[in-house]
């Protein structure tokens, strides 16, 4: 039997305490080779507070776990009968597993697939921005375009007494 992914309802805010009694439970009962893997869907955040960068995790699909198994009724038993663990997604009787651009999806979003973290602050044009790093340190500007694959910014800057256009990464400016 083929392992596919499947998510389970936990209690919110309690993912990763679940997580490692659902672990323990793992190797108590002997399943390790039917459970491959537990994933608490998080994604990297950054964002600029009083002028530092700052990267954290934050959960994405809160309340849910992500279980790779071979989903049989000893698995279920162990899974299901987990403290905090409420259900699986799907009828009770047989959970449905997760389609493959669905997982594809959900690890693009944690990071494993992709290398910077997406940005905590989203950026419009028109807005006034200061600058909190680089030679343009503490300078006011308007943005004029937004980058958000790239997480770049052009902002128009008053440098002696003339606009010039400035381009900046998110991670070097902060909202007024």
């Amino acid at each position: 039997m083929a392992k596919k992914w499947y998510a389970a309802h936990t209690y919110s805010g309690q993912e990763d305490k679940i997580k490692t009694n659902l672990e323990q439970r793992i190797e108590s009962f002997g399943v390790k080779d039917k459970i491959s893997q537990i994933l608490i869907p998080k994604e990297k955040i950054a964002e600029v507070r009083n002028g530092k960068k700052r990267i954290f995790k934050r959960k994405f699909f809160p309340g849910y776990i992500l279980i790779q198994a071979e989903m049989d009724d000893e698995t279920k038993y162990v899974i299901s009968g987990t403290p905090g663990i409420t259900g699986f997604v799907g009828s009770q009787s047989q959970p449905v597993p997760l389609q493959e651009k669905e997982v594809h999806h959900i690890e693009y979003r944690m990071g494993l697939l992709e290398k910077k973290p997406k940005p905590g602050v989203v950026f419009e044009v028109g807005e006034t921005i200061r600058i909190s790093s680089g030679p343009f340190t503490n300078f006011q500007g308007e943005i004029i375009e937004v980058n958000p694959q790239q997480q770049r910014l052009k902002v128009l800057v008053s440098i002696f007494g003339r606009e010039t256009p400035v381009e900046l990464e998110y991670v070097n400016v902060e909202k007024l």
